[in-house]
């Protein structure tokens, strides 16, 4: 029989897993088997700096916790070995992170994940991670919301030109 102190531990563990898988807005389930240590530590390097949280995850673990924050759908890609990556502010960093990774480090294979609450597949989530930044979006709708404006200042300064022209 079990010890007490090592069941309540794996229940913390549990809890602490189901809390951010709840709590991220993004979750990307990876295979890593064929990484060298080197590649791990450059990819943690890399999830790190961009505020993402990676972790190497027992199946077992994690198939409690995803029944416990309601994702048990997350259970069927939970084979063999399984490395997370939660990231609670940005959508894209840990999906376009793994995905450029994994382009040149063909080991680690994407499985899926969940975007916002909703149980996405590994083609989601290489599509995720083609889409630009958030700073690049914003700077593209900036562009946009310019255009007409830069537009109307040219206009006013041709008839303004053109008027002292004529005078």
């Amino acid at each position: 029989m079990a010890n007490a102190k090592v069941i309540h531990a794996k229940q913390e563990a549990v809890e602490v897993v189901a809390a951010k898988l709840r709590e991220s807005t993004t979750t990307v389930v990876a295979d890593y088997r064929g990484l060298n240590v080197a590649q791990i530590t450059e990819l943690r390097k890399q999830l790190r700096e961009a505020g993402v949280e990676f972790q190497v995850l027992k199946n077992t673990l994690v198939r409690r916790a995803t029944e416990s924050a309601d994702l048990a759908g997350l259970n069927e890609i939970l084979t063999g070995p399984t490395a997370i990556a939660f990231s609670k502010d940005d959508a894209i960093a840990p999906a376009k992170i793994l995905n450029d990774f994994a382009k040149k480090n063909e080991a680690l294979q994407l499985k899926g994940g969940v975007v916002e609450g909703r149980i996405v597949g590994a083609e989601e989530i290489k599509a995720l991670a083609e889409l630009p930044s958030r700073e690049g979006l914003l700077s593209m709708l900036l562009s946009v919301l310019q255009a007409p404006m830069r537009g109307f200042a040219l206009a006013v300064k041709a008839v303004a030109e053109k008027e002292e022209q004529s005078a």
